[in-house]
């Protein structure tokens, strides 16, 4: 399969008809732990505010028109700092993004794979280096594969619980 640069299938996320949903199960992404952002909330704790940022216009636009945008994050229990960094940017986020902890993910045999979901027909499945780089993407609309990753999808979703909900019932570091 040929491994395409993140650029190419960028198109996606504003073409898509209805659903756009993803799995993350990395326990840490290069991108964030090299992003001012990333650094400011290990210091800080909280997250700096982006105001205007293009994916979050873009999600809002597309949620305008009555699609749906999701995610589910597998986090480990306790959490990397890069999984807080994302639990805490879940919680500011106008997707669908949910959480379901790493044990359950592996008693439902979901795969570690991270995979976006477009339309429940083409997927595009990301593909990481030994340091968390993301290398390029595969894409396919294979419907065997789509079969398998809508699955996944739809045990992750079932089992996951809203980042809010998740976040709330953490202990409290006070």
């Amino acid at each position: 399969m040929t491994l395409l640069p993140f650029s190419e299938i960028s198109r996606f996320f504003e073409d898509f008809e209805h659903t756009a949903w993803r799995l993350e199960s990395r326990r840490q992404y290069a991108t964030d732990l090299e992003s001012p952002r990333f650094t400011a909330f290990r210091e800080t704790g909280r997250l700096p505010e982006r105001p205007g940022h293009p994916w979050v216009a873009n999600v809002l636009r597309q949620l305008d028109q009555g699609k749906t945008f999701g995610r589910v994050r597998v986090v480990d229990e306790p959490m990397t700092d890069n999984q807080a960094f994302l639990l805490a940017s879940s919680l500011e986020s106008p997707e669908d993004i949910r959480i379901l902890t790493r044990a359950k993910a592996k008693k439902l045999d979901l795969p570690a794979e991270d995979v976006w979901l477009f339309d429940s027909k083409t997927i595009a499945r990301l593909v990481f280096d030994d340091q968390d780089r993301t290398l390029g993407v595969e894409v396919t609309a294979d419907p065997v594969e789509v079969l398998r990753v809508c699955q996944i999808r739809d045990a992750a979703r079932h089992f996951a619980v809203p980042a809010h909900d998740f976040a709330a019932a953490l202990p409290s570091e006070a």
